[in-house]
């Protein structure tokens, strides 16, 4: 079965965000007050949810002790939705993590949990004034924060990254074990764009520097974000027209070509790990294998 490239786990959201009630005085405090509104609560990159996961465990604003930061996300036919960054978990609360629950979640919840982590860490890293380091306060619903010494306005940023399924000839897969991470994980190739460079050059540039891989034809599939803190992966599809594989060692410990049996094998018998389902990676495989890939995820 193929991958929906317009229907990637972190890129379904529908939620109306009328960007512009952003303006409007008062907004948080009079959505707050609004007994329509409900409120999902985040931690870092976790959401409360229901015990399996696959809902936000959405409360009233009356249900939150003190709120804290409080971010304005949009509104649906019910009202209005807001997010309340908190500073520990509560425990009272289910909590599971984006990456573990994102895919298993309905259109609204799994476009809202993404904004709201998304949102959340923006704020968490950029606290202080990049034009005078002066402390920022949040404003526009959440949406920038703004400098009291100089009045500048800061908006959240994105961070492009290429993410890319490489063939050879014989149809086989490319995928690397990234040196930072967890023992027998093996995902696509990826990274970020540079200042000055098209996304099809990051392409070619980051396959050869991390294996010495050289590619062509690098063909744009699809794009979802990945809020861990701020990206926004391009999906790639490129052809190798090389197979020696030279790894760079800081950032890629060991790379290997796969057919589809061997990858099958591999997962199988536990000598692989795959990307979690809410990945764009994860999509880039199944895509290529044809159909899901049982077994082999990373643990919660």
């Amino acid at each position: 079965m193929a991958v929906d490239w317009t229907r990637l786990p972190l890129a379904r959201d529908v939620t109306d965000r009328v960007a512009h009630r952003r303006t409007e005085p008062d907004l948080i405090s009079r959505s707050w007050s609004d007994p329509a509104t409900r409120v999902l609560l985040v931690h870092g990159s976790s959401l409360a949810t229901t015990a399996d996961g696959t809902a936000l465990d959405l409360c009233r604003p009356a249900e939150v002790d003190d709120p804290g930061l409080v971010l304005f996300l949009g509104a649906d036919d019910v009202g209005d939705l807001l997010a309340v960054v908190r500073d520990e978990a509560d425990a009272d609360r289910g909590w599971t993590g984006l990456r573990e629950c994102g895919h298993l979640m309905g259109d609204r919840d799994s476009g809202l949990a993404t904004t709201a982590v998304g949102l959340a860490a923006w704020h968490a890293r950029h606290p202080r004034c990049s034009l005078c380091g002066e402390p920022t306060a949040p404003a526009l619903g959440g949406w920038t924060r703004r400098c009291p010494a100089d009045g500048s306005e800061h908006y959240p940023r994105t961070d492009p990254a290429v993410i890319m399924a490489v063939t050879d000839a014989d149809d086989r897969i490319l995928l690397a074990h990234g040196a930072l991470w967890a023992e027998r994980r093996f995902s696509t190739l990826a990274g970020y764009l540079e200042p000055g460079e098209a996304a099809e050059h990051a392409v070619i540039r980051e396959v050869a520097e991390e294996t010495s891989v050289q590619v062509v034809d690098p063909v744009y599939r699809g794009s979802q974000p990945w809020p861990f803190p701020a990206s926004l992966m391009l999906a790639f599809t490129a052809r190798a027209v090389t197979t020696e594989i030279t790894v760079d060692v800081h950032e890629v410990t060991e790379a290997r070509w796969f057919s589809r049996a061997s990858l099958a094998a591999a997962v199988t018998a536990g000598e692989v790990v795959l990307p979690t389902r809410a990945s764009v990676a994860r999509a880039l495989i199944e895509d290529w294998y044809g159909g899901p890939l049982e077994g082999g995820d990373a643990p919660r």
